[in-house]
């Protein structure tokens, strides 16, 4: 995604990626096969950098900075944080 992205924008690519995880669970009800897992956890980190993404513009809004400066963090810094 690129640092231009409006909430609307954003949002959007978080409903694609659960349409894609909801879509590879139900076809698969007997179980993912390891391509599949692999897949469904890139989903998930996708997801967390989506939603962190929407957290930071929506902090930079609030605080009444241009939220359109953010840009998607690192997987690695992502998944790192504690919940």
């Amino acid at each position: 995604m690129t640092e231009q992205n409006s909430d609307r924008t954003v949002l959007n690519h978080i409903d694609e990626l659960v349409a894609e995880e909801k879509a590879l669970r139900a076809s698969h009800p007997d179980g993912l096969s390891d391509a599949d897992r692999a897949r469904l956890r890139d989903l998930e980190v996708q997801l967390d950098q989506a939603w962190d993404l929407l957290r930071q513009r929506r902090a930079r809004a609030e605080a009444g900075e241009d939220a359109s400066g953010v840009h998607e963090r690192p997987a690695n810094e992502v998944e790192g944080y504690l919940q």
